[in-house]
């Protein structure tokens, strides 16, 4: 199964919050949307660029290195910056090394330059066990029909 297709089940909704937005609006906002990450952007002319990820993995570091102070600072001081993309043509196995090997949780799919999608493990994670699912049900009837 391809990010493609991910997308077209769970739909294309990104969630994206400015780099200036305080720290504890951004923690509203993730609570808000029900969501673990949100995606950061910057205004780049008559456009948007995605500038980073803010996860709840980041609001633990922050709060960890800065405390309660950090919640009156910008999202910038404590986002991803280093942002891991994929491609709507990717298979999920790939997503799911790439995931794997650089313990993130969320990726961005960027289609030509756009932004069209965000992925999660657990999307990856859903697709893997409905995948077994319908392999283990097609030996089933193989099987059956002796």
């Amino acid at each position: 199964m391809f990010v493609a297709e991910i997308l077209k089940t769970k739909g294309n909704a990104v969630f994206s919050i400015a780099p200036d937005l305080a720290l504890a609006q951004a923690c509203g906002e993730l609570e808000r949307r029900r969501v673990g990450a949100l995606v950061v952007c910057a205004r780049v002319g008559d456009g948007e660029s995605v500038v980073g990820v803010f996860s709840e993995r980041d609001v633990v570091k922050a709060l960890a290195v800065d405390g309660p102070d950090a919640l009156g600072r910008p999202v910038s001081d404590y986002m991803s910056s280093k942002v891991i993309f994929a491609a709507p043509n990717e298979a999920m196995s790939t997503l799911m090394s790439r995931m794997t090997d650089r313990r993130i949780r969320h990726l961005p799919v960027v289609d030509d330059g756009r932004l069209v999608g965000v992925v999660s493990i657990g999307d990856v994670v859903k697709c893997q066990i409905e995948d077994h699912a319908r392999e283990a049900e097609s030996l089933r009837t193989y099987i059956a029909a002796g």
